[in-house]
């Protein structure tokens, strides 16, 4: 049954690029995957004695997430999704559209279902389709390509550009969120990002607790 659901998903895929051939959409696959990078735990930072510079490093840490072109991509500073590890613009070229879910005829879930789908038969070209029940794109005031960590830092806690969010709610979404949750399960032949979730949330819930200072 998954064998099937892969070769309809990919065949609307192409059919909705007009044809498309099979090497333009291999470009969204990352290159060969490597050992995951892991994130230092947020009790590792407990000897920095300085309060705002420990608050800093937590974030710094957090940032290895927070920086990776997986969670960047879907962050974009335009309209258009990227894609891969080289973050090259998204093909095909869909836009933002209403809530982020893309356009009428080209929406996110054309292609993209509720879980990765294994695509067998096209090892060298494309492994796998993302999927997640709430695809979509952050909105345009939560961009972070093209910024600084510290920007990225301060556009977060800022409710008129996080999504009116407070810090506690901050926290919650970073390490429970399901779709922040995809960057470590990304599916065959993508790079997952940094560490684990848990983890994640743990630094992030730690820069809070020591005052949620951003880097320079």
């Amino acid at each position: 049954m998954k064998r099937n659901i892969a070769y309809i998903s990919l065949a609307v895929c192409l059919a909705v690029n007009g044809g498309l051939a099979v090497s333009s959409i291999s470009r969204a696959q990352d290159k060969p995957v490597v050992a995951k990078e892991e994130l230092k735990p947020a009790s590792s930072f407990q000897s920095i004695a300085d309060e705002k510079q420990r608050s800093v490093a937590l974030f710094e840490e957090a940032g290895k997430v927070i920086e990776h072109p997986r969670c960047v991509n879907c962050h974009p500073a335009t309209d258009r999704p990227l894609q891969d590890i080289s973050m090259h613009p998204h093909q095909p070229p869909v836009s933002r559209g209403e809530g982020g879910m893309g356009m009428p005829g080209m929406q996110c879930n054309t292609c993209h279902g509720a879980e990765n789908v294994k695509v067998i038969g096209q090892a060298e070209t494309i492994k796998s389709i993302p999927g997640n029940p709430n695809w979509h794109l952050a909105p345009i005031e939560m961009a972070w390509e093209g910024k600084s960590l510290g920007a990225i830092c301060n556009q977060i806690k800022d409710p008129q550009r996080n999504g009116g969010k407070n810090l506690d709610e901050i926290v919650e979404h970073m390490a429970h969120d399901d779709l922040v949750g995809w960057g470590w399960h990304p599916g065959d032949g993508r790079e997952p990002v940094p560490g684990t979730q848990e983890a994640f949330g743990e630094l992030i819930k730690a820069w809070v607790a020591t005052g949620a200072a951003c880097p320079s």
